[in-house]
Protein backbone atom coordinates (compact mmCIF):
# COMPACT_ATOMS: atom_id res chain seq x y z
CA UNK A 1 0.00 0.00 0.00
CA UNK A 2 1.02 3.50 -0.96
CA UNK A 3 1.94 6.15 2.14
CA UNK A 4 1.13 9.36 1.86
CA UNK A 5 2.99 12.40 3.55
CA UNK A 6 0.17 15.09 4.82
CA UNK A 7 1.65 18.62 4.72
CA UNK A 8 0.53 20.66 7.53
CA UNK A 9 -1.51 22.92 5.32
CA UNK A 10 -4.21 20.23 4.34
CA UNK A 11 -4.56 19.69 8.56
CA UNK A 12 -4.78 23.56 8.67
CA UNK A 13 -7.89 24.13 6.34
CA UNK A 14 -9.66 21.28 8.04
CA UNK A 15 -10.25 23.52 10.98
CA UNK A 16 -10.70 26.97 8.78
CA UNK A 17 -14.20 28.75 8.70
CA UNK A 18 -12.51 31.49 6.44
CA UNK A 19 -12.69 29.03 3.21
CA UNK A 20 -15.51 26.27 3.75
CA UNK A 21 -14.68 24.54 0.18
CA UNK A 22 -11.23 24.17 1.33
CA UNK A 23 -12.63 22.71 5.28
CA UNK A 24 -14.91 20.38 3.39
CA UNK A 25 -12.81 18.87 0.93
CA UNK A 26 -9.28 18.90 3.52
CA UNK A 27 -11.77 16.75 6.35
CA UNK A 28 -12.65 14.29 3.27
CA UNK A 29 -9.26 13.74 2.24
CA UNK A 30 -8.28 13.35 6.26
CA UNK A 31 -11.25 10.77 6.68
CA UNK A 32 -10.29 8.64 3.46
CA UNK A 33 -6.69 8.65 4.06
CA UNK A 34 -7.91 7.57 8.09
CA UNK A 35 -9.90 4.83 6.89
CA UNK A 36 -7.20 3.44 4.87
CA UNK A 37 -4.75 3.58 7.32
CA UNK A 38 -1.84 4.95 4.79
CA UNK A 39 -1.61 8.85 6.19
CA UNK A 40 2.10 10.07 7.84
CA UNK A 41 2.98 12.95 9.11
CA UNK A 42 5.45 14.23 11.03
CA UNK A 43 6.67 16.02 14.66
CA UNK A 44 6.99 19.26 12.25
CA UNK A 45 3.67 19.19 10.78
CA UNK A 46 2.10 18.53 14.74
CA UNK A 47 4.11 21.32 15.94
CA UNK A 48 3.22 23.74 13.10
CA UNK A 49 -0.34 22.64 13.18
CA UNK A 50 -0.87 23.73 16.75
CA UNK A 51 1.06 27.19 16.41
CA UNK A 52 -0.81 27.81 13.16
CA UNK A 53 -4.27 26.81 14.13
CA UNK A 54 -4.08 28.34 17.68
CA UNK A 55 -2.18 31.44 16.59
CA UNK A 56 -3.85 32.57 13.04
CA UNK A 57 -7.44 30.86 13.26
CA UNK A 58 -7.87 31.40 17.32
CA UNK A 59 -8.43 27.80 18.17
CA UNK A 60 -8.61 26.92 21.44
CA UNK A 61 -5.89 25.16 22.62
CA UNK A 62 -7.18 22.00 24.01
CA UNK A 63 -9.18 21.56 21.06
CA UNK A 64 -5.99 21.43 19.05
CA UNK A 65 -4.74 19.09 21.36
CA UNK A 66 -7.69 16.69 20.87
CA UNK A 67 -7.14 16.83 17.52
CA UNK A 68 -3.50 16.31 17.79
CA UNK A 69 -4.52 13.12 20.32
CA UNK A 70 -6.78 12.06 16.79
CA UNK A 71 -4.29 12.22 14.47
CA UNK A 72 -1.89 9.59 16.15
CA UNK A 73 -4.01 7.54 13.95
CA UNK A 74 -1.11 8.69 11.33
CA UNK A 75 2.54 6.85 11.41
CA UNK A 76 4.11 9.61 12.72
CA UNK A 77 8.01 10.70 11.63
CA UNK A 78 9.99 11.86 14.15
CA UNK A 79 12.37 14.45 12.91
CA UNK A 80 15.49 13.34 13.86
CA UNK A 81 19.31 15.22 13.16
CA UNK A 82 19.90 12.70 10.30
CA UNK A 83 16.45 13.66 8.52
CA UNK A 84 17.34 17.79 9.20
CA UNK A 85 20.51 17.30 7.22
CA UNK A 86 18.75 15.40 4.22
CA UNK A 87 16.49 18.43 4.64
CA UNK A 88 19.92 20.75 4.10
CA UNK A 89 21.04 19.12 1.24
CA UNK A 90 17.41 19.16 -0.32
CA UNK A 91 16.75 23.03 0.19
CA UNK A 92 20.31 23.68 -1.30
CA UNK A 93 19.91 20.72 -4.46
CA UNK A 94 16.62 21.56 -4.98
CA UNK A 95 16.40 25.68 -4.17
CA UNK A 96 13.46 24.77 -1.91
CA UNK A 97 12.98 26.19 1.50
CA UNK A 98 14.52 24.14 4.36
CA UNK A 99 10.92 24.04 5.99
CA UNK A 100 9.52 22.08 2.69
CA UNK A 101 12.76 20.54 2.29
CA UNK A 102 12.10 18.85 6.24
CA UNK A 103 8.67 17.61 4.74
CA UNK A 104 10.19 16.13 1.48
CA UNK A 105 13.12 14.71 4.11
CA UNK A 106 10.42 13.33 6.37
CA UNK A 107 8.42 11.85 3.72
CA UNK A 108 11.02 9.75 1.72
CA UNK A 109 12.61 8.77 5.38
CA UNK A 110 9.18 7.09 5.65
CA UNK A 111 8.95 5.67 2.26
CA UNK A 112 6.10 8.18 1.27
CA UNK A 113 5.19 8.01 -2.31
CA UNK A 114 3.50 11.29 -2.28
CA UNK A 115 3.58 14.65 -0.27
CA UNK A 116 0.17 16.14 -0.27
CA UNK A 117 0.60 19.74 -0.30
CA UNK A 118 -0.98 22.91 -1.50
CA UNK A 119 3.26 24.88 -0.85
CA UNK A 120 5.33 23.21 -3.71
CA UNK A 121 4.43 22.65 -7.50
CA UNK A 122 2.07 19.87 -8.28
CA UNK A 123 3.43 16.80 -10.14
CA UNK A 124 6.52 17.36 -9.60
CA UNK A 125 9.12 14.77 -8.28
CA UNK A 126 11.99 15.17 -5.73
CA UNK A 127 14.34 12.94 -4.42
CA UNK A 128 11.84 10.04 -5.53
CA UNK A 129 8.67 11.70 -3.96
CA UNK A 130 5.79 12.80 -6.03
CA UNK A 131 4.02 16.88 -5.41
CA UNK A 132 0.64 16.19 -5.02
CA UNK A 133 -2.17 19.08 -4.32
CA UNK A 134 -5.26 17.90 -4.02
CA UNK A 135 -6.98 21.38 -3.37
CA UNK A 136 -6.45 22.19 -7.24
Amino acid sequence: MSKIFIDTNILVYSMDSNDPGKKEKCRNILKNIREKQNGVISTQVLQEFYVTTTKKLKVEPFIVKNIIHSLENFEIVTINVEIIKEAIDCSILNQISFWDSLIIAAAEYSRCDQVWTEDLNNGQIIRGVKIYNPLI
